[in-house]
């Protein structure tokens, strides 16, 4: 997997990711997450691929006691400057630092489709777990149901090419529910439940909307300030239909949310 398909962003990036991503597209996925995990008052937490930590805040405002981990520095350095109390650490997914029944739960928000071993990641995360411990994971639905990126990739294709498109396909190729679930079952996890919700995807201006998806992600470094400044102009006209009256662009973003008790 490249940089691409790994999600892996610069400090730069995670920065706009913070900045854009979360309140436009993120962050009402937080609460939903914590409540199918079941956080409330004094427990153990672990939000893996915190990413710049929206999850894990949710969770320590629930009273959690909060571990974030994730690969990528440039998100745990934004993590730290917003929440320095919490208990931020750099790893990878598959191979996690911590014994096993640490946790009281462990929740993981739009991380699965990027890691290298999505199973032994899984796997790794169930054995953190005590028992009667919970696990929620999310992952996005299906980019065809989901209606503004798919025209954002197909502009992206139209004017760059298929390879760069891939950068904004890449969180969603766990858009099907059974797939995901047999990702759970190869992981030995049993009687896992998928819960398909709908959430709202909500950005002040279709620029804004090209610069989050564009500074924001790992597009940023595979596109050039004249082709940004062609995207720009291109979608004004191409991704029009998803802005309202007062140019704010509003479209359905649904997610699968995963979850499962450990006995």
């Amino acid at each position: 997997m490249d940089a691409m398909e790994r999600g892996q962003l610069t400090k730069s990036a995670a920065e706009v990711y913070e900045e854009f991503f979360v309140p436009a597209l993120f962050g009402e996925w937080a609460p939903r997450l914590c409540d199918a995990a079941g956080i409330a008052g004094k427990e153990r937490v672990l939000d893996v691929a915190c990413g710049t930590g929206c999850v894990a805040r949710e969770a320590a405002g629930r009273g959690a006691a909060v571990t974030g981990l994730d690969r990528n520095p440039g998100m745990l350095a934004v993590a730290r400057r917003l929440a320095p109390q919490l208990d931020w650490q750099e790893g990878p997914a598959e191979q996690i630092p911590f014994g096993d029944a640490t946790f009281d739960a462990v929740t993981c928000q739009f991380g699965l489709m990027f890691f290298e071993d999505r199973v032994r990641a899984l796997s790794e995360m169930w054995r953190v777990i005590r028992p009667g411990g919970r696990l929620a994971v999310a992952t996005w639905d299906a980019l065809e149901r989901t209606p503004g990126y798919a025209a954002m990739v197909a502009l992206l294709q139209r004017l760059f090419g298929e390879e760069l498109a891939d950068g904004l396909r890449a969180p969603f190729v766990l858009g099907e529910p059974g797939e995901v679930q047999e990702l759970f079952d190869a992981a030995g996890i049993a009687e896992s439940q998928v819960a398909t919700q709908t959430g709202r995807a909500c950005f002040p201006s279709l620029a804004d909307w090209v610069h989050t998806d564009v500074k924001g992600w790992t597009l940023a470094d595979a596109i050039d300030d004249a082709q940004y400044a062609l995207l720009q102009q291109e979608a004004q006209e191409e991704l029009k239909r998803f802005a309202g009256a007062d140019g704010t662009v509003r479209f359905d973003s649904p997610a699968h949310i995963v979850t499962a008790v450990k006995l």
